[in-house]
């Protein structure tokens, strides 16, 4: 975790190239495309709670655009700093010191 992470530039700069990758392997990003509307779609479990599962695999794998792209989705959906928090809890259970550091940078971000 560092205190200079940009979470919007992190994935103004991620989405730049994944638009590259769908002009240079396109059916490969079609494919993940595919499968992210799959797994997305509404269902039995809400997209509030999907996006915050979604956070909590971010932290646990410590991936920065994972965790950037999926907490501006919890914005937009309305999801509370607390309700946020409270997952990043559980990463910390589930994940010990490591999932710590990037728990901290996930609420941050």
């Amino acid at each position: 975790m560092t205190p200079d992470k940009d979470y919007p530039a992190i994935i103004a700069g991620i989405g730049a190239y994944t638009a590259e990758l769908r002009r240079t392997v396109p059916p490969v990003m079609q494919g993940f495309g595919a499968l992210a509307r799959a797994a997305t779609a509404p269902g039995s479990v809400d997209a509030k709670t999907k996006e915050l599962i979604a956070l909590a695999i971010g932290v646990t794998q410590r991936c920065d655009g994972c965790i950037g792209f999926h907490g501006k989705a919890l914005v937009e959906l309305g999801a509370s700093r607390d309700e946020v928090a409270e997952v990043l809890g559980l990463c910390v259970y589930m994940g010990g010191g490591p999932a710590l550091m990037y728990a901290a940078d996930a609420l941050r971000a």
